[in-house]
């Protein structure tokens, strides 16, 4: 859907715009407008009531060991100790009968426009404390209050992410509120680790540090031409 909205925002921008600038972090997202993503059947809710009790039951080693039988090859590269990755593939695999690998043709679309890829960068040390000042922010602007506000809610996947997953052992009392910061400020400087491997595979990026405005803007009037 993703792909699909801004495909069709940029072919109205670009009716008035020689040029549109896409940014963010978010790995597949980005690949989903420069690349396209790969068409994966949509999973019913029954299916997905079905694997999540699974999960429960069942446990993650057996739905891993599931997915080595079905699909070998996926099950090679997935990340096994991420059971929405395991899952869903099980799913996929439930719901056509067939591989989840077979859907996965990992072919690039080809895009009216042409892609002008910049990457922001900065030196290990610098991004660390970075990381460690901005959670101290987040929690000085309201962090825990955020938390409890969605307290009820955090059995959804959408609140199974960095800073509201540590708040809420934390808020089951499980770990101090100083180890819940070092948490999120261990766990986002590891997603900043994995953001960086995954861009550095993308040999059409230009690296620049965020601070070379006026590199950056030179490259891009250069590539513009």
């Amino acid at each position: 859907m993703f792909e699909q909205d801004v495909l069709k925002l940029l072919e109205d921008l670009f009716t008035e715009h020689s040029a549109c600038l896409l940014t963010g972090g978010s790995m597949m997202y980005l690949d989903a407008v420069c690349k396209g993503i790969d068409d994966i059947p949509t999973v019913d809710a029954a299916t997905r009531e079905l694997f999540k009790k699974r999960l429960a039951t069942d446990g993650l080693p057996a739905l891993v060991e599931e997915l080595k039988q079905k699909d070998p090859v996926h099950w090679g590269v997935v990340d096994k100790n991420n059971p929405r990755r395991v899952v869903h593939a099980l799913e996929i695999c439930h719901v056509t009968g067939t591989t989840y690998t077979s859907f996965r043709t990992n072919t690039s679309k080809q895009r009216p426009f042409r892609i002008l890829k910049i990457g922001l960068n900065r030196q290990r040390e610098e991004l660390y404390a970075r990381i460690n000042e901005r959670v101290t922010k987040m929690m000085e602007l309201g962090l825990e209050a955020e938390a409890k506000n969605v307290y009820s809610y955090r059995g959804l996947n959408s609140l199974n992410t960095v800073g509201y997953k540590e708040m809420f052992k934390y808020l089951d009392g499980e770990i101090s509120r100083e180890e819940a910061i070092r948490q999120i400020q261990s766990n986002t400087r590891r997603y900043m680790r994995k953001q960086l491997t995954w861009f550095k595979k993308d040999l059409d990026i230009q690296w620049f540090h965020p601070d070379n405005i006026k590199e950056i803007i030179n490259y891009i009037d250069a590539s513009l031409r």
